[in-house]
């Protein structure tokens, strides 16, 4: 951990991160968490570090025991309509506005500062750094794998169950064979090339 923490010790922190912001279909999720100081978690690391099997036993942990949480998502009308980075945005802003204790701070993963509130903090590389990042990783990428998973079965075929949305080798096959499905992000350069195309 290289990050001065002393910018919010002493407040209400919310850690925010996102999952989703690649693939080619589904949701841009978020989650924003604040931890308890008192109840620590142990295991916390980006999410994308950890294997499913870890994300899935940490995510209710959290749930448990944080002050506070919430999951929100931008749907792939408005990642159409706004563009995927101010989808991430709104979905980031939904999942503050969400949370069951207002933060006097959000700690952001990333570069780019979701409109709030409160406070915001933007961290580069944040969710292998601030715990609540972490934990809010954990909870955005176990929402939106869960929502995949519930894709798969309204259009079975994609094979999302396996890539979850991203643009693998097999979505793309998929994709090619059977054509762009409601849950496909229009605005993606693999699916609008075959909609130009038809």
């Amino acid at each position: 951990m290289d990050i001065d923490a002393s910018s919010w010790q002493g407040k209400i922190a919310a850690g925010v991160d996102e999952a989703g912001r690649g693939p080619l279909a589904g949701a841009v999720f978020a989650a924003a968490v604040i931890l308890d100081p008192a109840n620590p978690i142990v295991g916390l690391a980006d999410s994308k570090k950890l294997s499913e099997k870890q994300r899935d036993a940490l995510a209710p942990i959290i749930k448990a025991k944080a002050l506070a949480w919430s999951v929100a998502s931008a749907s792939v009308e408005e990642i159409d309509k706004i563009n995927i980075l101010q989808a991430t945005l709104l979905a980031m802003k939904r999942a503050v506005d969400e949370l069951s204790l207002q933060p006097d701070i959000a700690l952001v993963d990333g570069n780019q500062p979701p409109s709030l509130r409160c406070q915001v903090l933007t961290i580069v590389k944040g969710d292998s750094k601030v715990a609540a990042i972490s934990a809010a990783s954990i909870l955005a990428k176990t929402a939106r794998d869960a929502d995949l998973l519930q894709l798969a079965k309204v259009y079975p075929g994609y094979a999302f169950e396996q890539h979850k949305g991203y643009g693998t080798a097999l979505h793309l096959q998929r994709l090619t064979e059977l054509g762009p499905c409601p849950a496909h992000r229009r605005s993606f350069g693999p699916v609008k090339k075959l909609l130009d195309n038809v």
